[in-house]
C-alpha cells in the first residue's frame, strides 16, 4: 500500500484514512437508510434484494457479511437459517443494526467490530463472505480481499455491491451531475451533514473500475470472477470463488 491514500478527491496519509471514514460514518449512522436513498434514489432497496438473491444463504451454512453495521444484508438473509456474523468497524453503525434488529424482533445474529483488513477469525471458517457498499471506503482494499479469501472454506463465495461507473451514453452525465450537486445539498438537508454526503459520493468516483476491481478480486486468490452490472454499471455484484 502506498504512504497516500484518496479520501474522496483528497489524498491523505494512509495511517489517516480509517479514522477520517471513520468519523463520516458515525456521523451518518443515525441516517442510513436516508443517506443511500439520496444516493440511489431510493434503488438501493431493490440492489440489495438482488444482491442476497445471488448469495443464495443456506441453512446450516456460516456467514461473514462485513461492513454491514446497520443490518441491511442481513436482515435480508436472516430467514435462510444460515449463522450470520455482522461486521463493522464502526461501533455507531453496529448500535443502529442492533437497535433496529430489536425494534423488528430480530434474533440470532452476532454483531462484532472489526477491520475488514485484519480479521481476528480463523482461516476457513466462513461459506460465504458479503460485503455491501463497503468495499470502497476501506484503506488498503487489496488487503481486506486477502483476508476475505483468508476466512473463507475451500468452496467458499465471495459477494461485493459496490456503486461503479454506469457505461450508458447520457445516463452517465445525468447521474454525475445529480449526485455531485444535490446528494451533499440533500446531506445537509436531511443529517445537516453536507461534508460526508460529499466524501461519500467521491469515493464512488475513485473507487476502480468493473474491470479492474474484478481483476483485483482474482489477484488476491478467487477463481471464476464474475461482474453482473445494473443500471449499466452504476452499481455492481461481483463475486468469486475459493478453492
Amino acid at each position: 500500500m502506498t504512504d497516500t491514500v484518496s479520501f474522496g478527491y483528497e489524498e491523505i496519509a494512509a495511517t489517516s484514512k480509517t479514522a477520517r471514514v471513520g468519523e463520516v460514518f458515525t456521523n451518518v449512522a443515525g441516517k442510513y437508510d436516508a443517506m443511500n436513498d439520496a444516493m440511489s434514489a431510493g434503488m438501493h432497496r431493490v440492489w440489495k434484494d438482488v444482491f442476497v438473491r445471488r448469495v443464495k444463504p443456506r441453512a446450516g451454512e456460516t456467514i461473514l457479511d462485513m461492513a454491514g453495521g446497520t443490518g441491511d444484508i442481513a436482515f435480508r438473509m436472516v430467514e435462510s437459517d444460515a449463522a450470520i456474523t455482522v461486521a463493522d468497524i464502526n461501533p455507531a453503525m453496529l448500535d443502529v443494526g442492533i437497535a433496529r434488529a430489536a425494534k423488528r424482533d430480530i434474533s440470532g445474529l452476532v454483531w462484532t467490530e472489526a477491520n475488514a483488513e485484519t480479521l481476528r477469525f480463523p482461516d476457513r471458517f466462513f461459506d460465504a463472505y458479503t460485503i455491501a457498499f463497503g468495499i470502497r471506503n476501506v484503506t488498503d482494499i487489496p488487503k481486506a480481499l486477502r483476508e476475505a479469501h483468508r476466512v473463507l472454506k475451500r468452496g467458499g463465495r465471495f459477494y461485493c455491491l459496490e456503486f461503479s461507473t454506469t457505461l450508458w451514453p447520457g445516463f452517465a452525465e445525468v447521474y454525475d451531475a445529480y449526485s455531485h450537486r444535490l446528494v451533499p445539498k440533500l446531506g445537509k438537508l436531511i443529517a445537516s451533514d453536507e461534508d460526508s454526503y460529499r466524501y461519500l459520493i467521491e469515493s464512488i468516483r475513485r473507487f476502480p473500475d468493473m474491470a479492474r476491481f474484478e481483476a483485483m478480486i482474482g489477484e488476491a486468490g478467487f477463481v471464476q470472477t464474475k461482474v453482473e452490472p445494473m443500471l449499466g454499471g452504476l452499481v455492481a455484484i461481483h463475486s468469486g470463488w475459493k478453492i
